[in-house]
């Protein structure tokens, strides 16, 4: 039986190539403005905005938004994607090995920068998570990051428990330094950052007193 004869693709010239990578560049500007537009939005206290109001800010149509994105979940999982950059941004190393006050200093101070970055973001996602598997994902990405510089940072005491207990501690501090209660203080008590940060700290220090 004879083989089918196998065409190869012809090649694109120079001035296709350029025509094409053009309008992959353009694509890709198109859909940076609307996630920078929908970001804008939500730092400005517009937290569940439309997409007429994120087409309007970014400067294209509701259909060239939905071309880009699909629906509100492509749109949402490339805002979630610009959150978590922005937030590692901000994350600076804390040696392990200074002294645990020094390191609750740094800590409680990085964590509320972080925070504070991410607040809008947390409290816009507040209203739609349950329906949306991309900030389902990202609230996870985000608790698994303070658990990790929580088990970073404080090594040493928590090397010191067994297994179970060394569990439990890293959970604990990881909830203490979570959205969830930086939003309880500042939201739900009406702290200002230097109260919510010195709460946040006295909280750490106790748990990690034992």
């Amino acid at each position: 039986m004879l083989s089918p004869v196998e065409h190869p693709s012809p090649r694109l010239r120079p001035e296709a190539l350029r025509q094409r990578d053009g309008r992959r560049l353009r694509g890709e500007r198109t859909r940076r403005s609307i996630v920078d537009a929908h970001s804008a939005l939500l730092r400005e206290g517009d937290l569940k905005p439309t997409a007429q109001t994120i087409a309007e800010r970014a400067g294209v149509s509701v259909r060239t938004l939905w071309v880009a994105f699909g629906d509100m979940e492509g749109l949402l999982d490339a805002t979630t994607d610009y959150w978590l950059r922005s937030d590692w941004e901000l994350r600076e190393h804390v040696e392990p090995s200074l002294a645990l006050e020094e390191r609750l200093d740094r800590f409680v101070a990085e964590r509320a920068r972080r925070l504070e970055n991410i607040a809008p973001a947390a409290r816009s996602a507040a209203l739609a998570e349950p329906f949306s598997a991309a900030l389902k994902a990202s609230r996870r990405h985000h608790v698994q990051r303070v658990r990790d510089d929580v088990e970073e940072v404080f090594a040493g005491e928590l090397a010191r428990l067994d297994p179970a207990a060394r569990e439990t501690e890293a959970l604990a501090l990881t909830a203490a330094a979570s959205w969830n209660t930086w939003s309880i203080l500042r939201d739900d008590l009406g702290l200002d950052v230097a109260a919510a940060s010195a709460t946040m700290r006295r909280t750490l220090s106790a748990l990690l007193a034992g």
